[in-house]
């Protein structure tokens, strides 16, 4: 594909992309009270995610139009366009079914539609991690593993596809706080299994590349092993703290990621990978130690007033 062209369809694809996220974060604040609390996406971390998955888009233009033979760019275009559908359709589908009762066309194909759209970004993640830096896997012999992963996606995309057909009637079921019945639940946990095993095998791919990558690609790597470092620690402390400032802070380090691959791909200060990776360990210790003082004065501020209830109450 020439550079031109290239960049025409990248641009088409980003800007569709960011105009989906776009319309589905204006639905949701429309809808922010008028749809009940626990499908209510207008929260400090729900806007948070979709801004992040607006950089996704954004990566994918910046990287296929300038590398547009390297496959980063490309996947990162089309997961964009997995998230866009999926916000939007989440939000058409609340706005729909919950808000308009039902009066507006298609809602429930929209509901169907996010129910399952979304294992398209996951997918592009997996490879992603199998074919970077280079866009390329390492070597033939990781050809079994590409194949495995595409599989696996497959699978997952067709157990959420007969999930989410089979809660037609009551499509937020499978992202509400309700249990769905049984055969849906497996399908469900089906998709879960097999997407854990396709990502720990990308993810697997990309450690074999690291520990034997040298020189130029040896850095790239880096690159994306300082970025997934902080996603890493952050992702733990929201395990253990869930609360608006970590949920920003989980969204910051995906653009943290991004940003890096992105950096990694086309070379950008390749070499000053040495000096951001030890303040990356810095920023990361200091973050961890930040959430572990602030999540043992919670607790510990909990069992005080846990103690001290009794007392009040007599």
């Amino acid at each position: 594909m020439r550079a031109r062209a290239a960049r025409w369809v990248a641009g088409c694809a980003a800007g569709g992309s960011v105009a989906l996220i776009g319309a589905g974060l204006a639905l949701a604040y429309v809808d922010r009270q008028l749809v009940p609390a626990s499908l209510n996406n207008w929260t400090v971390s729900g806007v948070a995610g979709q801004l992040v998955n607006m950089a996704v888009p954004v990566t994918g233009f910046v990287l296929a139009s300038r590398r547009p033979e390297n496959r980063i760019g490309w996947l990162f275009l089309v997961a964009g366009l997995g998230l866009g559908l999926s916000g939007l359709s989440n939000a058409y589908a609340l706005h729909a079914l919950t808000v308009h009762h039902g009066t507006l066309p298609a809602g429930r194909v929209f509901a169907w539609l996010s129910n399952w759209v979304w294992a398209i970004a996951v997918a592009m993640l997996g490879f992603l991690f199998l074919l970077f830096p280079a866009g390329r896997l390492r070597s033939p012999r990781w050809r079994p593993a590409a194949w495995f992963a595409g599989i696996a996606f497959a699978l997952t995309t067709v157990s959420l596809l007969i999930a989410a057909s089979r809660q037609w009637a009551h499509p937020f079921v499978l992202s509400g706080q309700e249990s769905s019945d049984g055969l849906t639940g497996v399908f469900f946990g089906v998709a879960t299994v097999l997407i854990s095993a396709a990502l720990l095998v990308s993810v697997a791919a990309l450690v074999v590349r690291f520990a034997k990558s040298s020189g130029e690609e040896r850095l790239q790597l880096k690159w994306c092993a300082a970025a997934a470092l902080v996603l890493a620690v952050v992702f733990v402390a929201s395990i253990w703290v869930n609360s608006a400032a970590v949920n920003i802070l989980q969204s910051l380090a995906f653009v943290c990621l991004w940003t890096a691959i992105a950096i990694a791909v086309l070379k950008y200060r390749l070499y000053e990978i040495d000096r951001i990776i030890s303040r990356t360990l810095a920023y990361a210790i200091v973050t961890g130690l930040l959430v572990g003082v602030y999540a043992g004065l919670v607790l510990l501020a909990t069992h005080v007033l846990t103690l001290k209830s009794p007392v009040a109450i007599a």
